[in-house]
């Protein structure tokens, strides 16, 4: 079993919703576990980076019509994130759990938390802030009534995600994969308003930047 990272870096303010709020403090609050330490769902974080993919596919039929080409590139991303049909789910080779903070800076939390320094609201108040924003109207003009507060997570915070391979990953699946890395540019909601722009990587297990390595192996076979 192969065990991969994904590293995001967010370059702007982002919010991985959870889907509610809390009442009489936020209308939009940030996924976040028991200790107040946010994340990015492994669910949603296969949803965009398979939806990259699915792109990039497009793309390349677009300037590449070579059927071989297209089989290629089409099994890659099967066996990296399956199929759609109900029959054929869970056939991916590549499982991709939740993004969090480092490992160590959990741990040091943990023990804050443990030892009453600190509590799960001021770990979250860490890491997010509140933000305000009102929806516009077709002149550009706020609407009435529309005013939301909405937590998000500040720009910088760095989150890991492991990527772990169920069978040994081929060179073609790498490059795939490092290819719509590198195309991963916004996570989570609010990105038409400028939030969630990150720096996604490719890294091995011990932590190093394998991107541009794997990302060569794409474009070459593309040109191929």
């Amino acid at each position: 079993m192969k065990v991969y990272q994904l590293q995001l870096t967010l370059l702007s303010d982002a919010t991985f919703g959870r889907g509610d709020g809390v009442a009489g403090l936020v209308d939009v609050e940030v996924q976040h576990d028991a200790a107040g330490l946010p994340y990015l769902g492994g669910r949603a974080l296969k949803g965009v980076l398979g939806a990259e993919c699915a792109d990039l596919l497009f793309a390349l039929e677009k300037i590449s019509p070579v059927l071989e080409q297209k089989q290629r590139w089409q099994k890659a991303a099967f066996r990296l994130f399956g199929q759609s049909g109900a029959h054929l789910n869970g056939s991916a080779i590549l499982r991709i759990g939740p993004a969090r903070l480092p490992a160590d800076l959990q741990q040091a939390l943990a023990q804050d938390i443990k030892n009453g320094r600190l509590t799960r609201a001021d770990v979250l108040d860490l890491f997010t802030t509140l933000r305000r924003q009102t929806a516009l109207d077709e002149s550009g003009a706020p609407r009435k009534e529309t005013l939301r507060t909405l937590r998000v997570i500040l720009s910088g915070t760095v989150f890991t995600a492991a990527l772990t391979f169920s069978e040994d990953p081929t060179a073609d699946d790498l490059a795939l994969l490092a290819a719509t890395v590198q195309a991963l540019r916004r996570v989570g909601t609010g990105r038409n308003r400028g939030r969630g722009r990150v720096r996604a990587q490719l890294l091995d297990a011990a932590g190093q930047d394998i991107t541009a390595a794997h990302l060569t192996v794409f474009r070459q076979g593309v040109q191929a």
